[in-house]
């Protein structure tokens, strides 16, 4: 019989993969560590130190990547501007967005997608989407 705390670490994993799956369906949503918190009957506080713990990184820092992704697709798509692409990954702010945007890429959105523009040209989106994975912390994703 596994022990209490083995029961409950693997409850812990269980919730985690669930939010994280979720951000992963619902990126574009307005998802904030409390909403995703109560979701899964923790505190806000429980769920970033677990999260960071099992994950590397924070909730919100998930979330972002996970938008920034998708940002990426569409920019390299090139039929939106970068405030629509914002809105569409369900980042409120043209400012935190092209922040997190650069932080992440290592250049602008409207800089990305000038260059994916010509670079993307004839390569599958399937292929595009593994070779422009956004890299933090020197670790691709």
């Amino acid at each position: 019989m596994p022990c209490v705390d083995e029961s409950q670490n693997l409850k812990d994993l269980a919730r985690l993969r669930r939010v994280r799956d979720r951000m992963d369906r619902e990126y574009a949503q307005p998802l904030d560590v409390e909403a995703l918190a109560r979701g899964v009957h923790v505190s806000a506080g429980y769920l970033s130190r677990q999260f960071k713990l099992a994950y590397g990184e924070s909730p919100y820092s998930y979330l972002m990547t996970r938008r920034i992704e998708r940002a990426m697709a569409l920019l390299r798509r090139g039929d939106l501007s970068v405030t629509d692409v914002c809105f569409e990954v369900g980042c409120s702010s043209l400012g935190t967005f092209s922040t997190r945007f650069t932080e992440l890429v290592g250049m602008s959105p409207s800089i990305y997608k000038r260059r994916a523009a010509g670079d993307a040209a004839g390569i599958p989106s399937c292929v595009a989407k593994q070779v422009t994975r956004p890299i933090r912390n020197g670790v691709r994703r």
